[in-house]
């Protein structure tokens, strides 16, 4: 499962948008009701010799014990039923139960209570919305009991009656009765899928977390193990740029190369760098800072690199100031990453803006490529995904298994920003990916930095 479509499950858990009630519990829970009628049949015509239409009543339980039977060879016993056949299933119970009260009583019987069941039930495993719908089903049901039915079956000759007032009385008890508890049942169901969300939510994190402490070890041993080598690359084409002299044709190459392993030894210093080495001059940086840092190592691209920084329209006083935070190398480096990204797929142009407002604090980052594959949108961010259209060979060249965007994401959420990604709107093409913080996580730091001084 891909953390988007967790995501989604987690929202419909506290959204309420799917049922929770497995057909196996439904048809048990119809078994027990329909053992329970049998046995009120049996007792009040063999044990009590009260006169009541038996037939009718068995038919009905037979209906039951048939739609048990019926469900349980046409679904699998842990088939999860959906919304609106767990309502309509519900509702049939109610009814059923309806139609026996009917021919036995109506709101006199004894067992009358029992209407309330299946709205308890669907208070605990449905929607809101399915509850109310069944809780109304409920009460017209009930109401319609009070003048319309047969007689409670009683001592031959006579007829149990009880007077109007009473059967209102039993009435009013059975609906508050039903509300207290469907509310009731209902709220403490809310609260343990609010919990069960909350570690759903928390098994994701732990989960994207572990992922990348492994990746933070790899990359402790790559950047000692490459250290040599880099080393190598760059002593080699000094020597090479000092025995073929200014004039070489391949001079260009092999200050080029030098500058790139030079670059990739940089890269490794500062994500093995502790945090408590950063020098305190540079600790704070605005967006701005933080913008240009991570779009300097790709100016030499061919591609132009639009770059944009500026409050948005209607900001207003502390709005307008640009944002200061905490020099975080994992921001940068993800920054990097995304634009990195952004310039291998663009056709011409990458855009970097940087917006904030009193509130929030946004970078987007857009280009004129191809865009992300509609089929692979949910997925972006996760590792071993490769993100972009597979449609031609320069696109094949730069595909790659995900890891790139899965890191850059990561160091992004944790410093407490959302990364969105989208296509831009036809008939425009291209990436556009939207990081957003917290004005005031962004500034935390700084703040207490600033205190601390």
């Amino acid at each position: 499962m891909t953390v988007r479509q967790e995501e989604l499950r987690i929202k419909d858990i506290v959204g309420e948008r799917e049922s929770r009630l497995r057909l196996q519990t439904s048809v048990r829970l119809r078994w027990v009701a329909i053992l329970g009628q049998l046995a009120a049949v049996a007792i009040v015509t063999g044990l009590y010799g009260f006169a009541m239409p038996v037939g009718i009543c068995l038919v009905l339980i037979a209906l039951s014990a048939w739609l048990n039977v019926y469900l349980s060879i046409r679904f699998p016993a842990r088939y999860q039923i959906n919304t609106r056949f767990a309502t309509a299933l519900l509702a049939y119970d109610t009814i059923q139960l309806g139609a026996l009260l009917y021919l036995t009583g109506g709101i006199q019987n004894p067992f009358a209570l029992l209407i309330v069941a299946p709205v308890t039930v669907s208070a605990a495993t449905q929607p809101l919305r399915s509850t109310v719908i069944l809780g109304a089903i409920t009460v017209a049901t009930a109401i319609f009991l009070v003048t319309q039915y047969y007689p409670l079956p009683w001592i031959g000759g006579f007829r149990f009656e009880l007077p109007r007032d009473y059967k209102l009385g039993i009435l009013a008890a059975i609906l508050s009765t039903m509300a207290f508890i469907a509310i009731y049942v209902w709220r403490i169901s809310k609260e343990a899928r609010l919990m069960s969300a909350a570690l759903a939510a928390t098994d994701m994190v732990l989960a994207s977390e572990q992922r990348l402490h492994a990746l933070d070890g790899l990359a402790a041993a790559a950047a000692h193990e490459l250290g040599t080598p880099l080393s190598t690359i760059v002593l080699v084409s000094k020597e090479l740029e000092r025995e073929l002299g200014p004039d070489t044709r391949y001079r260009e190459d092999l200050t080029l190369l030098r500058s790139q392993a030079q670059r990739c030894r940089e890269i490794l210093q500062k994500l093995t760098k502790k945090p408590d080495e950063q020098d305190p001059m540079h600790a704070t940086v605005t967006i701005g800072e933080i913008i240009d840092e991570s779009v300097e190592p790709h100016k030499i691209s061919a591609k132009r690199i639009t770059v944009s920084s500026h409050p948005i329209l209607g900001a207003e006083g502390d709005g307008r100031l640009e944002p200061v935070g905490e020099r975080k190398p994992g921001v940068i480096y993800g920054l990097g990453n995304i634009i990195e990204n952004a310039i291998d797929f663009a056709s011409s142009e990458v855009e970097v803006a940087a917006r904030w407002s009193a509130d929030d604090v946004t970078v987007t980052v857009a280009d004129d490529g191809p865009g992300f594959a509609p089929e692979l949108m949910d997925s972006i961010g996760e590792p071993y995904v490769s993100t972009r259209r597979l449609n031609d060979k320069r696109e094949k060249e730069h595909s790659g298994l995900g890891l790139g965007f899965f890191i850059a994401r990561t160091l992004l959420e944790r410093s407490g920003a959302s990364v969105n990604f989208s296509n831009r709107p036809a008939p425009q093409h291209g990436a556009v990916i939207r990081v957003t913080w917290p004005r005031k996580a962004f500034e935390r730091r700084n703040i207490f930095l600033r205190t601390m001084q």
